[in-house]
């Protein structure tokens, strides 16, 4: 068939589940394939922070297409997002007050290539810094959080190193500083979380439910339709998988 027809594309080959990776920035290609894959009646895996899962609207328009969808910007495995958010739920949790924070990313892949357009950055940064603030329950102040891609190294390749930096106050109204630095290879951080939320999209899909997923997209990615502490995220996911799976085998049984 037309390589432009997606929609017959995603039909004839069965398509259960489109992965959306397109680069950082894409705003009009993301909800230009949205529509394609709402009209196909496929479940999708947004792992680009462009906002789809976590809005209303787009929430709405998969709940009437009975296809769910799990996004908003994919959550590697062990980043440098999941590991600030961490230990800012630490901080809080020790009655730290977290004053001022930054993280830095660089990296040479081609997604750090294409982030030296800083234009296509806006909705990234949102995603990130939104990602880590909202484990907080108090305002920070923008002045005093940093996070975001940083630059380009091309013989870094495919590794991606992250700098945090946290300073708080702790008992006493005593300085307690963190510095932090993450080496990761990038692609395969991610991989396995896209595989994860793959499967949790086919275990919704078979069992009918549509519509944003809350609890597997508040634990493998940054920008969910609600922020909820990754500990309570995985608990609430790994419930999801048991009840689902479970109607899935009682449907079974009954055919």
């Amino acid at each position: 068939g037309q390589t432009d027809d997606v929609v017959g594309i995603l039909k004839a080959t069965g398509t259960d589940v489109v992965v959306n990776y397109l680069p950082v920035g894409s705003e009009a290609a993301t909800k230009w394939y949205t529509e394609q894959i709402l009209e196909a009646g496929v479940a999708m895996v947004n792992c680009m922070p462009v906002f789809i899962a976590r809005e209303p609207y787009w929430q709405k328009r998969f709940e009437d297409a009975g296809v769910p969808i799990i996004g908003d910007d994919i959550k590697s495995q062990v980043g440098a997002t999941i590991t600030h958010r961490v230990l800012t739920t630490l901080f809080g949790d020790r009655g730290v007050h977290l004053d001022r924070t930054m993280q830095l990313n660089v990296g040479g892949n081609s997604d750090f290539r294409n982030m030296l357009e800083r234009e296509r950055l806006e909705s990234k940064k949102i995603s990130k810094t939104n990602a880590v603030t909202s484990m907080l329950d108090y305002d920070i102040g923008a002045d005093n959080v940093h996070v975001g891609p940083s630059d380009f190294v091309p013989w870094l390749s495919d590794r991606k190193w992250a700098y945090i930096r946290m300073e708080g106050s702790s008992f006493g109204d005593v300085p307690l500083n963190l510095e932090l630095k993450l080496e990761v290879w990038d692609s395969p951080n991610s991989a396995g979380i896209v595989i994860d939320a793959v499967r949790l999209a086919k275990l919704a899909l078979n069992n009918g439910l549509s519509g944003a997923l809350e609890a597997p997209s508040a634990y493998l990615m940054k920008s969910p339709p609600k922020q909820i502490r990754d500990d309570e995220a995985h608990e609430q996911s790994e419930r999801f998988i048991v009840k689902n799976a479970v109607s899935r085998k009682k449907a079974a049984a009954k055919a």
